[in-house]
Protein backbone atom coordinates (compact mmCIF):
# COMPACT_ATOMS: atom_id res chain seq x y z
CA UNK A 1 0.00 0.00 0.00
CA UNK A 2 1.20 3.83 -0.83
CA UNK A 3 2.54 5.86 1.91
CA UNK A 4 0.76 8.61 3.35
CA UNK A 5 1.87 11.80 1.92
CA UNK A 6 1.00 13.66 4.83
CA UNK A 7 1.45 12.51 8.44
CA UNK A 8 -1.94 11.43 10.72
CA UNK A 9 -2.32 13.87 13.60
CA UNK A 10 -3.61 12.20 17.03
CA UNK A 11 -4.59 15.22 19.57
CA UNK A 12 -4.50 13.46 22.84
CA UNK A 13 -3.90 13.88 26.63
CA UNK A 14 -3.72 11.26 28.75
CA UNK A 15 -0.39 9.91 29.48
CA UNK A 16 -0.68 6.85 28.82
CA UNK A 17 -4.23 5.13 27.20
CA UNK A 18 -2.61 6.36 23.33
CA UNK A 19 0.40 4.12 24.03
CA UNK A 20 -0.92 0.52 22.15
CA UNK A 21 -1.86 3.09 19.36
CA UNK A 22 1.70 4.95 18.66
CA UNK A 23 2.94 1.50 19.05
CA UNK A 24 1.08 0.06 16.12
CA UNK A 25 1.65 2.92 13.92
CA UNK A 26 5.98 2.70 14.92
CA UNK A 27 5.53 -0.44 14.13
CA UNK A 28 3.89 0.11 10.58
CA UNK A 29 6.04 2.64 9.88
CA UNK A 30 2.88 5.21 9.56
CA UNK A 31 3.89 8.72 9.36
CA UNK A 32 2.32 10.31 12.59
CA UNK A 33 2.22 13.57 14.91
CA UNK A 34 1.32 13.57 18.48
CA UNK A 35 -0.45 16.39 19.42
CA UNK A 36 -0.65 16.59 23.48
CA UNK A 37 -3.98 18.99 24.16
CA UNK A 38 -2.34 20.31 27.35
CA UNK A 39 0.22 21.93 25.87
CA UNK A 40 -1.10 22.76 22.07
CA UNK A 41 -2.01 26.08 20.57
CA UNK A 42 -2.74 27.50 17.54
CA UNK A 43 -3.04 30.57 15.17
CA UNK A 44 -6.32 31.72 13.39
CA UNK A 45 -4.97 33.01 9.98
CA UNK A 46 -2.37 29.63 9.49
CA UNK A 47 -3.72 27.27 7.57
CA UNK A 48 -3.72 23.29 8.54
CA UNK A 49 -2.38 21.84 6.08
CA UNK A 50 0.48 19.59 6.91
CA UNK A 51 -1.54 16.49 8.07
CA UNK A 52 -3.53 14.02 6.25
CA UNK A 53 -6.40 14.61 9.14
CA UNK A 54 -6.74 14.41 12.69
CA UNK A 55 -7.82 11.69 15.32
CA UNK A 56 -9.46 13.39 18.09
CA UNK A 57 -8.79 11.15 21.25
CA UNK A 58 -9.07 14.33 23.93
CA UNK A 59 -10.31 12.97 26.68
CA UNK A 60 -13.04 14.38 29.27
CA UNK A 61 -11.71 13.55 32.31
CA UNK A 62 -8.42 15.76 31.69
CA UNK A 63 -10.01 17.79 34.39
CA UNK A 64 -8.94 15.66 36.97
CA UNK A 65 -5.11 15.79 35.76
CA UNK A 66 -5.41 19.53 35.89
CA UNK A 67 -5.77 19.38 32.29
CA UNK A 68 -9.29 21.09 32.32
CA UNK A 69 -8.60 23.78 30.30
CA UNK A 70 -8.30 22.21 27.54
CA UNK A 71 -11.59 20.36 27.06
CA UNK A 72 -13.10 23.63 26.35
CA UNK A 73 -10.43 24.90 23.87
CA UNK A 74 -10.48 21.64 21.71
CA UNK A 75 -14.28 22.29 21.10
CA UNK A 76 -12.57 25.22 19.39
CA UNK A 77 -9.34 24.09 17.65
CA UNK A 78 -11.70 20.88 16.15
CA UNK A 79 -14.53 23.92 14.83
CA UNK A 80 -11.48 26.10 13.42
CA UNK A 81 -10.28 23.17 11.79
CA UNK A 82 -13.44 21.93 9.81
CA UNK A 83 -14.26 25.31 8.55
CA UNK A 84 -10.63 24.72 6.96
CA UNK A 85 -11.77 21.19 5.47
CA UNK A 86 -9.56 19.79 7.87
CA UNK A 87 -10.75 15.98 7.76
CA UNK A 88 -11.24 15.33 11.51
CA UNK A 89 -12.12 11.44 13.07
CA UNK A 90 -14.72 12.30 16.21
CA UNK A 91 -14.58 16.11 15.36
CA UNK A 92 -16.22 18.70 16.93
CA UNK A 93 -20.11 17.28 17.07
CA UNK A 94 -18.77 14.33 18.52
CA UNK A 95 -16.59 15.99 20.99
CA UNK A 96 -19.75 17.92 22.24
CA UNK A 97 -21.38 14.84 22.50
CA UNK A 98 -18.64 13.41 24.43
CA UNK A 99 -17.97 16.00 27.13
CA UNK A 100 -22.30 16.01 27.69
CA UNK A 101 -23.68 13.57 30.05
CA UNK A 102 -27.24 15.92 29.67
CA UNK A 103 -26.47 15.84 25.50
CA UNK A 104 -26.27 12.14 25.80
CA UNK A 105 -29.20 11.39 27.08
CA UNK A 106 -30.90 13.99 24.86
CA UNK A 107 -29.69 11.78 22.10
CA UNK A 108 -31.14 8.92 23.27
CA UNK A 109 -34.12 10.55 23.44
CA UNK A 110 -34.91 11.70 20.10
CA UNK A 111 -34.06 8.18 18.77
CA UNK A 112 -36.40 6.66 20.88
CA UNK A 113 -34.22 4.76 23.15
CA UNK A 114 -34.40 3.65 26.17
CA UNK A 115 -32.31 5.03 29.21
CA UNK A 116 -32.38 5.54 33.39
CA UNK A 117 -34.66 8.28 34.21
CA UNK A 118 -32.80 11.79 35.00
CA UNK A 119 -32.85 15.44 35.48
CA UNK A 120 -30.03 17.51 34.82
CA UNK A 121 -29.04 20.52 37.67
CA UNK A 122 -26.95 23.11 37.69
CA UNK A 123 -26.62 24.03 41.26
CA UNK A 124 -25.89 21.47 44.23
CA UNK A 125 -29.03 22.66 45.67
CA UNK A 126 -31.48 22.23 42.75
CA UNK A 127 -30.33 18.08 43.42
CA UNK A 128 -32.49 17.05 46.58
CA UNK A 129 -35.58 18.64 44.62
CA UNK A 130 -34.62 17.03 40.82
CA UNK A 131 -34.56 13.72 42.71
CA UNK A 132 -38.15 13.92 44.03
CA UNK A 133 -40.43 11.30 42.04
CA UNK A 134 -37.16 9.40 40.86
CA UNK A 135 -36.77 5.86 42.21
CA UNK A 136 -34.45 5.02 45.16
CA UNK A 137 -31.21 4.72 45.02
CA UNK A 138 -30.06 7.96 42.75
CA UNK A 139 -26.64 9.05 41.72
CA UNK A 140 -25.53 12.32 40.85
CA UNK A 141 -23.09 12.48 37.79
CA UNK A 142 -21.15 14.78 36.48
CA UNK A 143 -21.81 16.26 33.10
CA UNK A 144 -18.42 16.05 32.35
CA UNK A 145 -17.08 12.61 33.12
CA UNK A 146 -14.86 10.22 32.32
CA UNK A 147 -13.14 7.01 34.28
CA UNK A 148 -16.10 7.38 36.40
CA UNK A 149 -15.32 10.68 38.39
CA UNK A 150 -17.66 12.57 40.75
CA UNK A 151 -20.55 9.69 40.45
CA UNK A 152 -22.03 9.40 43.97
CA UNK A 153 -25.11 7.00 45.30
CA UNK A 154 -27.54 8.02 47.42
CA UNK A 155 -30.20 5.70 49.04
CA UNK A 156 -32.07 8.28 50.58
CA UNK A 157 -33.41 11.79 50.05
CA UNK A 158 -32.23 12.94 53.28
CA UNK A 159 -28.62 11.95 52.10
CA UNK A 160 -28.48 14.33 49.27
CA UNK A 161 -29.59 16.94 51.42
CA UNK A 162 -27.03 16.96 53.36
CA UNK A 163 -24.49 16.50 50.88
CA UNK A 164 -25.81 19.70 49.43
CA UNK A 165 -25.58 21.63 52.19
CA UNK A 166 -22.23 20.33 53.37
CA UNK A 167 -21.15 21.23 49.67
CA UNK A 168 -19.87 17.29 49.25
CA UNK A 169 -21.49 18.05 45.91
CA UNK A 170 -19.14 18.68 43.20
CA UNK A 171 -20.61 19.11 39.51
CA UNK A 172 -17.48 19.25 37.16
CA UNK A 173 -15.97 21.88 35.19
CA UNK A 174 -19.25 22.89 33.87
CA UNK A 175 -20.85 22.91 37.01
CA UNK A 176 -23.73 20.81 35.71
CA UNK A 177 -25.11 17.69 36.46
CA UNK A 178 -27.21 14.65 35.95
CA UNK A 179 -29.52 13.22 39.08
CA UNK A 180 -30.15 10.20 37.72
CA UNK A 181 -32.04 6.88 39.48
CA UNK A 182 -29.28 4.12 39.75
CA UNK A 183 -30.35 0.84 37.81
CA UNK A 184 -29.44 -2.67 39.16
CA UNK A 185 -27.74 -4.26 37.01
CA UNK A 186 -28.75 -8.12 36.48
CA UNK A 187 -26.13 -10.79 36.65
CA UNK A 188 -24.36 -7.82 38.29
CA UNK A 189 -22.82 -6.96 34.33
CA UNK A 190 -22.41 -4.71 31.92
CA UNK A 191 -22.10 -4.42 28.10
CA UNK A 192 -19.95 -2.49 26.07
CA UNK A 193 -20.03 -2.25 22.35
CA UNK A 194 -17.35 -0.76 20.22
CA UNK A 195 -17.75 0.97 16.68
CA UNK A 196 -15.71 1.65 13.99
CA UNK A 197 -15.88 3.59 11.05
CA UNK A 198 -19.98 3.17 12.19
CA UNK A 199 -19.81 -0.25 12.28
CA UNK A 200 -20.07 -2.90 15.18
CA UNK A 201 -16.45 -3.86 15.81
CA UNK A 202 -16.76 -6.16 19.07
CA UNK A 203 -18.65 -6.18 22.57
CA UNK A 204 -17.60 -7.27 25.88
CA UNK A 205 -19.59 -7.60 28.92
CA UNK A 206 -18.42 -6.70 31.92
CA UNK A 207 -18.62 -7.86 35.66
CA UNK A 208 -18.90 -4.96 38.54
CA UNK A 209 -16.74 -5.10 41.14
CA UNK A 210 -19.66 -3.08 43.39
CA UNK A 211 -16.50 -0.96 44.46
CA UNK A 212 -16.77 2.07 42.11
CA UNK A 213 -17.24 3.07 38.58
CA UNK A 214 -14.47 3.16 36.82
CA UNK A 215 -15.13 0.60 33.66
CA UNK A 216 -12.44 1.34 31.30
CA UNK A 217 -12.02 -1.52 29.59
CA UNK A 218 -8.43 -1.10 29.65
CA UNK A 219 -8.10 -0.73 33.38
CA UNK A 220 -9.83 -4.44 33.54
CA UNK A 221 -7.65 -6.84 35.24
CA UNK A 222 -9.00 -10.23 34.53
CA UNK A 223 -11.02 -12.76 32.44
CA UNK A 224 -14.10 -14.52 34.03
CA UNK A 225 -12.17 -17.51 34.82
CA UNK A 226 -9.81 -15.84 36.47
CA UNK A 227 -6.24 -15.04 33.99
CA UNK A 228 -4.55 -11.92 34.62
CA UNK A 229 -5.03 -9.54 31.65
CA UNK A 230 -1.88 -7.76 30.10
CA UNK A 231 -2.33 -4.31 30.44
CA UNK A 232 -0.66 -1.97 28.01
CA UNK A 233 -2.74 1.05 29.08
CA UNK A 234 -2.55 2.10 32.50
CA UNK A 235 -0.53 -0.66 34.64
CA UNK A 236 -0.55 1.40 37.34
CA UNK A 237 -4.51 1.99 37.76
CA UNK A 238 -5.60 -1.34 36.62
CA UNK A 239 -4.75 -3.27 39.93
CA UNK A 240 -7.37 -1.33 41.31
CA UNK A 241 -10.95 -1.44 39.27
CA UNK A 242 -11.26 -5.51 40.41
CA UNK A 243 -13.46 -5.95 36.99
CA UNK A 244 -13.70 -8.77 35.28
CA UNK A 245 -14.47 -9.19 31.46
CA UNK A 246 -15.85 -11.74 29.00
CA UNK A 247 -16.48 -11.24 24.90
CA UNK A 248 -20.28 -11.32 24.32
CA UNK A 249 -22.24 -10.90 21.08
CA UNK A 250 -25.43 -8.73 21.81
CA UNK A 251 -28.61 -9.32 19.60
CA UNK A 252 -28.81 -8.03 16.12
CA UNK A 253 -31.42 -5.07 17.40
CA UNK A 254 -29.00 -3.65 20.14
CA UNK A 255 -26.33 -3.33 17.36
CA UNK A 256 -28.39 -1.77 15.00
CA UNK A 257 -29.17 0.64 17.83
CA UNK A 258 -25.61 1.01 19.15
CA UNK A 259 -24.77 2.10 15.18
CA UNK A 260 -27.50 4.64 15.02
CA UNK A 261 -26.50 5.74 18.38
CA UNK A 262 -22.92 6.73 17.22
CA UNK A 263 -24.07 7.67 13.77
CA UNK A 264 -26.43 10.87 15.16
CA UNK A 265 -23.53 11.27 17.45
CA UNK A 266 -21.15 11.84 14.60
CA UNK A 267 -18.77 9.50 16.54
CA UNK A 268 -16.99 6.87 14.09
CA UNK A 269 -14.59 5.46 17.01
CA UNK A 270 -15.82 4.73 19.79
CA UNK A 271 -18.49 2.82 22.29
CA UNK A 272 -21.90 2.57 24.18
CA UNK A 273 -22.73 1.00 27.23
CA UNK A 274 -25.72 -0.56 28.01
CA UNK A 275 -27.04 -2.65 31.12
CA UNK A 276 -30.44 -4.76 31.64
CA UNK A 277 -32.38 -3.47 34.55
CA UNK A 278 -32.69 -6.14 36.97
CA UNK A 279 -35.83 -4.83 38.50
CA UNK A 280 -37.84 -5.07 34.74
CA UNK A 281 -35.67 -6.93 32.33
CA UNK A 282 -35.76 -3.60 30.63
CA UNK A 283 -32.23 -2.99 27.92
CA UNK A 284 -31.45 0.50 28.89
CA UNK A 285 -28.88 2.38 27.45
CA UNK A 286 -26.52 4.90 29.78
CA UNK A 287 -23.26 5.96 28.34
CA UNK A 288 -21.70 7.52 24.71
CA UNK A 289 -17.95 7.28 24.48
CA UNK A 290 -15.88 8.99 21.78
CA UNK A 291 -12.68 8.22 23.83
CA UNK A 292 -13.94 4.63 23.82
CA UNK A 293 -10.69 2.61 25.19
CA UNK A 294 -9.95 -0.81 23.54
CA UNK A 295 -9.92 -4.06 26.14
CA UNK A 296 -6.91 -4.58 27.46
CA UNK A 297 -5.36 -7.51 25.81
CA UNK A 298 -7.98 -7.57 23.44
CA UNK A 299 -6.28 -10.83 21.45
CA UNK A 300 -7.65 -12.90 24.01
CA UNK A 301 -10.93 -11.11 25.14
CA UNK A 302 -12.42 -10.91 21.43
CA UNK A 303 -9.89 -12.61 19.12
CA UNK A 304 -8.21 -10.08 17.50
CA UNK A 305 -6.18 -6.57 17.83
CA UNK A 306 -8.52 -3.65 17.57
CA UNK A 307 -5.92 -1.07 17.50
CA UNK A 308 -4.39 -3.00 13.90
CA UNK A 309 -7.90 -2.48 12.38
CA UNK A 310 -8.37 1.10 13.73
CA UNK A 311 -4.96 1.98 12.04
CA UNK A 312 -6.55 0.42 8.75
CA UNK A 313 -9.48 2.33 9.53
CA UNK A 314 -7.01 5.87 9.82
CA UNK A 315 -4.67 5.26 6.95
CA UNK A 316 -7.66 4.70 4.88
CA UNK A 317 -9.78 7.58 5.64
CA UNK A 318 -5.78 9.96 5.30
CA UNK A 319 -5.79 8.33 1.80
Amino acid sequence: MPSLPKPIAIFYEHPDWFRPLFAELDRRGTPYQKLNAAQHRYSIAARNGSYALLFNRMSPSAWTRGHGHAIFYTLHFLAHLEAQGVRVVNGARAFAVEISKARQLSLLESLRLPYPAARVIHHPAQAAEAARGLRFPVIVKPNIGGSGVGIVRFDHPEQIERAAASGQLQLGPDHTALVQEYIPARDGCIVRVEVLGGKFLYAIRIHLSGEGYNLCPADICQTVDGRPLERAACPADAPRTGLRVEACTPPPETIAAVERILHAAGIEVGGVEYLVDDRDGRRLFYDINALSNFVADAVRVVGFDPHARLVDYLEQEAR
